[in-house]
C-alpha cells in the first residue's frame, strides 16, 4: 500500500507558478495553442532562460498519512517568451513544459522543500511513470500552457492550461528588471480539482494525496540574439 501512494501522488502535483484568489474558471482548451499577438517576428520579445525552475510539492494526508511520502516535481527546461514591459505596458510571459521532461524527487530540491528520506530510484522511476501514464495522460497531453501578464498590483495574473482545461490565477511575485533582463521569483498554491482531478485515496480517504499543491518558481527572460520568430 505505501508502494501504491508513493506512485499515486507524484501524478497529482502538476494540477504545473502560497496565496493565490481563487480561481476564475475559463473556457475549456487543448494545450496546444497559437503565441499570443504580442510575440512578434521584430524581436521585441525576449527568450526565456533555460535555468528556470517550476518546483511542485506535493504532500501526503488522511489518518494514515505517516505511510506515505510527499514528493517534488520540477520543470526546468521551459520553451517561451518574455516581454519587459514599458512604462505604459504590463510585463508578459508565455511558455510551455513538457511533461515527459520533469523531475522526480531532486535530492536538494527535497532538501529544498523540508522533505527527508529521498525515495529509492525504482520508486523514483515507477512514480514518474504512474504519473505520466496513469493520471496526466501525458500522450495525449504532453505539455502544460502559461500564459501570464503583470497586473498594477506587481502580481501575475496567469491562465495554466493542463489536460485540456484552463485556469486563471492571481500570483504573487517578485518582479525584477536588470539592464537586459527581467525576472519573475514567488510562491502560490493549486488545488488538483480546480483541473477536475479527484485527490487519490483509498480506506475511505484514511491514506490520500492532499488536494492543495505547493509551487514555488524563478523565471528569467533577456533578449535573443536572433529575432524570436514563433512555430
Amino acid at each position: 500500500m505505501r508502494h501504491f501512494l508513493r506512485l499515486t501522488t507524484i501524478s497529482t502535483l502538476l494540477l504545473v507558478y502560497g496565496c493565490a484568489q481563487l480561481p476564475t474558471p475559463i473556457v475549456q482548451k487543448a494545450t496546444t495553442a497559437p503565441p499570443p499577438a504580442w510575440v512578434q517576428p521584430s524581436g521585441t520579445a525576449w527568450k526565456i532562460d533555460s535555468d528556470a525552475l517550476i518546483a511542485v510539492t506535493v504532500r501526503r494526508g488522511g489518518a494514515l498519512a505517516r505511510l506515505g511520502h510527499d514528493h517534488v516535481v520540477a520543470a526546468r527546461t521551459l520553451r517561451g517568451w518574455a516581454y519587459p514591459g514599458t512604462g505604459t505596458e504590463p510585463a508578459r510571459a508565455a511558455f510551455t513544459f513538457r511533461l515527459d521532461a520533469m523531475v522526480v524527487d531532486d535530492e536538494a530540491l527535497r532538501t529544498q522543500a523540508g522533505l527527508a528520506n529521498t525515495p529509492s530510484a525504482d520508486a523514483i522511476a515507477g512514480t514518474r511513470r504512474n504519473m505520466l501514464t496513469k493520471v496526466l495522460d501525458a500522450e495525449h497531453y504532453p505539455e502544460v500552457l502559461v500564459q501570464a501578464e503583470q497586473s498594477s498590483a506587481g502580481a501575475l495574473n496567469a491562465d495554466i492550461t493542463l489536460h485540456g482545461v484552463t485556469r486563471r490565477y492571481t500570483i504573487p511575485a517578485a518582479i525584477d528588471r536588470q539592464a537586459g533582463s527581467i525576472s519573475a521569483t514567488g510562491k502560490f498554491t493549486l488545488l488538483q480539482s480546480d483541473f477536475g482531478i479527484t485527490p487519490f485515496s483509498v480506506l475511505g480517504g484514511a491514506l490520500a494525496v492532499q488536494d492543495q499543491l505547493e509551487l514555488r518558481f524563478a523565471i528569467r527572460a533577456a533578449p535573443s540574439r536572433t529575432p524570436v520568430i514563433p512555430n
